[in-house]
C-alpha cells in the first residue's frame, strides 16, 4: 500500500524469515463460520421468494418464540441494504471527487435524495416494486430493503466524498510521480486514506437502518398495511398494542443484534484500518479485536491471496493495459469520448424521467392545491426547520467534546463502542412508553418534546464523525501539542477544532438532513390509546402517508425537500468548501 508503506513500515534488514504456513485448526473454524454464514442468508432468504398478492394479508405473530427468526429476516435486509449503500457511497462518492462535471450534478442530487423522507420513498416505489415482481413478496421485501438503503446511504456518500478531496496533497502528488493508474491510485491511496473515515460512517449509517426498520417493514401506505416478518414489524405491532412485555422482548433482541455486528464485523474493520492512519509515529494503544487476530492467523486468506487474487489480477492488467495501448493508438481520445457519451446518456435519462414525473405531479396537484395551502405546509417546515437547527447546535454542544475525549482514548473507544452504537441504533418509537407518559405527567407538549426525540436518532451522526476525526488525528501532531505543552483552549484552537472540523461538517450535515426524516417520527408519538402530536411538516407528512393522499403528499415532501436543499446551499455547502480549503494534513 503506497499509504501504509508510506507512514508505517519495518525496514527490510529487520525482516525475519518465517516459517511456511499451513492450513490448520483456524482455517477450519473460518470455514465453517463461512458456511454457517451462507446457511443462514439462504434459510432466512427463501422466505422473501414466497407467493404474495394484494388480496393476501401479512401477519406478524407477537409470540416471542418468533424474535429469532424475525431478527434473521431484519438483519439480512440490513446488511443487502448496506452492501448497495457501500457501492453506491463508493462510486458517488469517487465520481464526485474525479470530476467537476459530475460534482456539479451529484452534489445537489445527494442533497435532494437525502431530503426526502423515507414514508416518501416508500409511498413512491412500494407498487412499483410489487408491479415488478408479481405474485411474489420479493417485490415488498425489495421496498424495505430500498427504504433501509435511503436511511444508510446519504452519510455514507457525503464522508467518503469529503475524505476524498482531503487526501494530502504531497501523498497525491507521489502517486503521480510513480505513474500510478486509476485503479492503483484508487487501490493504494484513495481507499485506504479514505477507510477509518468510511468505516465509522458505515457504522453510523448502519445504525441509521435501524432506526427507521419499524418504518420500512411495518409499511402503511395508499390505505395498504403491510407487514413483513421481521423485527422492525415486530416492534410497530408491540406499539399498536401498547404490549411492554414484547416490546422488551424485541429491545433485547436488537441490542444483541447491535453487540454481535459491533463484535463480528464493525471491531475487525477498525481493527484493520488503523494501519492506514497517516501518521509518522505509531499510537501506543492501537485498535484491536479477537475476531481480527483470528482472521490474520487464518492461512486459506493468503493462500486465496497468493493463489487466486494476485495471479488474476496480473493477468488483467496485463489484457487492459495492452487493450488501452491499441485503443489509444488507433484513437487517444476514445477513452474519454466514450465516458462523456455514457455520462450525456445517463443525464438525458435521468432529466426525461424527471420532467416526467414533474409533469406527472403537476397534473395530480392541478385543482386540488391552493396558495392558502401551501403557506400552511411552508408555516409547518418553519416550524420544524426550527427545531432541526436546535437539536443540531445542542448536538455539537455537547457531544462534540464527548466525541474528542473518546477518540483520544482507544481503550475508552473500545468500551463505549458498542454502547454508542446502541444509542445510534436504538429507534426512537420504542421510547415511546416512557416518553409519552414523562410528557403527559411532567404537562410538556410534544412542540417542545419532539426535539428530543429527534435528537434521539439523530445526534449519534455528530458524534460518531467527531470520534473518527479525533481518531484520524497523526500520533506526531498529538506528540508536538504535548512538547509544546498545549493545554485547554489552545489546544482546541491549534490542534482539535482544525483536525474535527471536516468529520464534524460531515455529521451536522447529515444529522440535520437525518432530522428531518426523523422528525415523521418525533412529531407523531403514539403507545397504545395515546397519541401526542406537535405542529410540524413532520407529522403532516405521516398524517398523508398514512391516508394515502397523494396530492399532499407530494407538496409535503417536495417542502421538506426545499427546506433541506436550500439548508445545504446556504450553509453546509459552504463549510464543506471551507473545510477542504483550510483544514487539510498538508
Amino acid at each position: 500500500m503506497l499509504l501504509s508503506g508510506a507512514m508505517k513500515f519495518t525496514a527490510p534488514q529487520l525482516n525475519i524469515p518465517s516459517e511456511p504456513r499451513v492450513f490448520g485448526w483456524i482455517d477450519a473454524l473460518v470455514m465453517l463460520s463461512l458456511f454457517a454464514l451462507l446457511w443462514s442468508v439462504l434459510h432466512f432468504g427463501k422466505g422473501m421468494m414466497v407467493h404474495f398478492d394484494d388480496s393476501m394479508v401479512l401477519q406478524v405473530d407477537s409470540s416471542p418464540s418468533q424474535i429469532p427468526y424475525y431478527a434473521g429476516r431484519t438483519l439480512l435486509r440490513m446488511w443487502i441494504a448496506f452492501s448497495f449503500s457501500l457501492f453506491f457511497a463508493i462510486l458517488t462518492g469517487y465520481l464526485a471527487a474525479k470530476s467537476l462535471a459530475a460534482r456539479a450534478f451529484i452534489l445537489p442530487a445527494l442533497d435532494i435524495l437525502q431530503s426526502v423522507p423515507v414514508l416518501g420513498f416508500l409511498s413512491a416505489t412500494v407498487t412499483g416494486f410489487m408491479a415488478l415482481f408479481p405474485g411474489s413478496l420479493m417485490g415488498v421485501e425489495c421496498a424495505a430493503i430500498f427504504a433501509i438503503f435511503t436511511g444508510q446511504v446519504w452519510n455514507m456518500a457525503f464522508g467518503f466524498y469529503h475524505s476524498m478531496v482531503t487526501i494530502p496533497t504531497d501523498m497525491q502528488e507521489a502517486a503521480t510521480t510513480y505513474g500510478l493508474t486509476r485503479w492503483q491510485r484508487f487501490k493504494n491511496l484513495e481507499l485506504p486514506a479514505s477507510a477509518h473515515s468510511l468505516i465509522w460512517n458505515s457504522m453510523m449509517s448502519f445504525g441509521g437502518g435501524w432506526f427507521f426498520v419499524a418504518q420500512s417493514e411495518a409499511i402503511s401506505v395508499m390505505n395498504k398495511d403491510l407487514k413483513l416478518p421481521g423485527l422492525g414489524s415486530y416492534m410497530a405491532v408491540a406499539i399498536d398494542k401498547g404490549d411492554n412485555t414484547a416490546a422488551a422482548w424485541a429491545v433485547v433482541a436488537m441490542i444483541f443484534l447491535i453487540v454481535a455486528s459491533d463484535q463480528l464485523v464493525w471491531r475487525p474493520l477498525l481493527a484493520w484500518a488503523d494501519k492506514f492512519k497517516i501518521e509518522l509515529t505509531e499510537s501506543g494503544n492501537p485498535a484491536t479485536s479477537w475476531v481480527y487476530n483470528i482472521l490474520r492467523g487464518a492461512y486459506m486468506f493468503t493462500w486465496i491471496e497468493e493463489k487466486i487474487v494476485h495471479p488474476l489480477g496480473d493477468y488483467l492488467f496485463k489484457v487492459s493495459k495492452r487493450d488501452s495501448v491499441k485503443v489509444v493508438k488507433a484513437n487517444p481520445n476514445s477513452g474519454t469520448l466514450v465516458w462523456k457519451i455514457i455520462g450525456l446518456a445517463f443525464a438525458l435519462w435521468l432529466g426525461w424521467e424527471a420532467l416526467q414525473g414533474g409533469i406527472a405531479a403537476v397534473e395530480v396537484l392541478k385543482g386540488v392545491v391552493s396558495w392558502g395551502l401551501i403557506g400552511h405546509i411552508l408555516w409547518l417546515g418553519f416550524l420544524t426547520l426550527l427545531r432541526v437547527a436546535v437539536m443540531t447546535i445542542l448536538a455539537t454542544l455537547v457531544w462534540t467534546p464527548v466525541g474528542v475525549w473518546i477518540g483520544f482514548q482507544p481503550k475508552v473507544a473500545r468500551l463505549l463502542q458498542p454502547l454508542a452504537q446502541i444509542g445510534a441504533s436504538f429507534p426512537v418509537n420504542m421510547t415511546f412508553p416512557l416518553m409519552v407518559g414523562l410528557f403527559v405527567a411532567a404537562h410538556i407538549t410534544l412542540n417542545w418534546g419532539s426535539i428530543l426525540l429527534i435528537a434521539m436518532g439523530t445526534q449519534w451522526y455528530i458524534l460518531f464523525n467527531v470520534i473518527a476525526g479525533a481518531m484520524a488525528i497523526p500520533n506526531d501532531l498529538k506528540e508536538v501539542a504535548r512538547v509544546y505543552r498545549l493545554r485547554d483552549w489552545n489546544l482546541w484552537k491549534t490542534m482539535i477544532l482544525p483536525a474535527i472540523f471536516p468529520f464534524w461538517v460531515t455529521g451536522a450535515c447529515t444529522a440535520a438532513g437525518g432530522a428531518w426524516n426523523a422528525s415523521i417520527v418525533a412529531e407523531l408519538a403514539t403507545w397504545g390509546d395515546t397519541t401526542l402530536k406537535a405542529d410540524g411538516l413532520g407529522a403532516y407528512i405521516a398524517e398523508v402517508t398514512k391516508t394515502g393522499d397523494t396530492p399532499m403528499i407530494i407538496v409535503s415532501i417536495a417542502v421538506m425537500s426545499l427546506f433541506v436543499v436550500l439548508m445545504n446551499k446556504l450553509l453546509w455547502r459552504k463549510l464543506y468548501a471551507y473545510a477542504e480549503l483550510r483544514f487539510r494534513l498538508d
